[in-house]
């Protein structure tokens, strides 16, 4: 029972809209479900990193640093930041008729080993992610059910799992928003939305206090 309260509980966090969440509609727009679905395992390998620490005992001491939690949010301000920036350039070059409803490609060809490393580096640089592995999850583990770090580990791939459950979730979104063959300046608009919408996560994850 108390797996199942924290599977659905997981998955409730991990559904809220984020950076990752964002990035992995954008993939599926951009890419298609295929190859937004296989960039979804940089996310979950950014998780899993994090789980290992806190099964090992890591996690906490790096909660409690105040140094480790700034630098990690000053990484994931730039990277976002970049990430924004890249694609608000972007949205200004090309040439294609405002009208025309086009497949929706990226102007610039992308690897699929691209596409997992953005994602790699939005979650690992996350010091959001990073206190939910070890604030969240070990509210769970009870000594009294046996080994803490067996649980640990086993509550840990459940969120995995869940975090698999949404980002798909959002890959969907993005395909069909692909499927219906976007014009020119609607593909525009919308990627200057997630340009937008990325500098303020930037922006409020520069303000937050973690």
């Amino acid at each position: 029972m108390w797996l199942a309260v924290f599977f659905g509980a997981s998955v409730v966090i991990a559904l809220t809209p984020g950076a990752n969440n964002l990035l992995g509609m954008h993939h599926g727009v951009r890419h298609g479900a295929r190859r937004a679905v296989l960039a979804l395992s940089g996310r979950l390998g950014a998780f899993a990193i994090m789980i290992v620490a806190v099964v090992a005992g890591l996690g906490p001491l790096l909660a409690a640093s105040e140094i480790a939690l700034t630098v990690i949010k000053w990484v994931g301000v730039a990277y976002l930041v970049w990430i924004a920036v890249r694609l608000l350039i972007a949205t200004f070059r090309g040439n294609a008729a405002d009208g025309a409803a086009e497949p929706v490609a990226e102007p610039v060809a992308i690897t699929g080993g691209q596409l997992v490393r953005k994602e790699f580096l939005v979650a690992i640089s996350n010091p959001k992610a990073l206190l939910i592995f070890t604030a969240f999850v070990p509210q769970f583990a009870d000594p009294a059910r046996g080994s803490v770090t067996v649980q640990l580990a086993v509550l840990g791939a459940l969120y995995l799992l869940a975090e698999a459950i949404a980002g798909t979730a959002y890959v969907v979104i993005g395909a069909v928003v692909r499927a219906a063959k976007l014009t020119a300046r609607a593909r525009r608009r919308m990627d200057r939305g997630t340009g937008v919408v990325l500098l303020g996560m930037a922006g409020a994850l520069a303000a937050s206090k973690t």
